[in-house]
């Protein structure tokens, strides 16, 4: 995940210090990644030394204010311009698992993807639960900008459709994750059917090591 375009996308609005760009960055991811503010202030300094970011003053409170720099807007137009790279995937946990405990003795792959159903099934209703709210809060926001709105009206509203964005992706990807592994339990079936067809019919076992599950895709 980008903090550092993140932040930078925040500073496009106008300057703002540490605690400003995490309050916000948060209110547009719904804190479905949270940050703290050491890791706001590495970032602007990794910013500020590429000279992408400034120092803009300071408030009676000792804030130190940041602005974007024109090297910044440049860096966040080709962020906007550019994909999200897929050639090198971030390590999955899920994935990982699975992969080592088809390889280790002993291990029951069938209940390590029940229970990671069980969980995921139960964070996709979450995950809904929440986009019901966020869009019943959507629906009830007056459909116009009241007079004398300004920009930071248009934030705010901007804010809601942010959160809504990042809930779709989580549902797509929680159904994907639930796909997935009733993909990988049919796979595990048949593998174990061509163990037991290789095998003398006298060592055959009576039953398939694990169970199909109805209605499991077949690929």
């Amino acid at each position: 995940m980008s903090i550092r375009h993140g932040l930078l996308a925040l500073l496009e609005q106008g300057p703002r210090y540490g605690y400003q760009l995490r309050t916000e960055f948060e209110a547009r991811t719904g804190a479905t990644w949270p940050l703290n503010v050491g890791q706001v202030y590495t970032t602007l300094g990794r910013l500020e030394r590429d000279g992408l970011v400034r120092p803009d003053g300071e408030d009676s409170e000792g804030h130190v204010f940041y602005a974007i720099t024109d090297h910044g807007r440049e860096e966040l137009r080709s962020w906007f311009g550019s994909p999200v790279r897929r050639d090198n995937p971030p390590r999955d946990e899920l994935a990982i698992k699975l992969a080592m405990a088809v390889t280790v003795v002993g291990v029951d792959v069938a209940a390590v993807i029940q229970r990671q159903r069980v969980h995921t099934v139960r964070a996709l209703q979450d995950y809904t639960r929440l986009k019901a709210r966020a869009l019943a809060a959507t629906e009830a926001a007056p459909a116009e900008a009241p007079a004398g709105a300004g920009p930071d009206d248009a934030a705010a509203a901007g804010q809601d459709l942010a959160w809504l964005l990042v809930l779709d992706q989580l549902i797509f990807q929680a159904e994907a994750e639930v796909r997935w592994l009733d993909h990988c339990e049919t796979r595990l079936v048949r593998h174990a059917e061509r163990l037991a067809a290789r095998r003398p019919a006298a060592a055959r076992p009576e039953t398939p090591a694990v169970p199909a599950r109805e209605g499991a895709e077949s690929r």
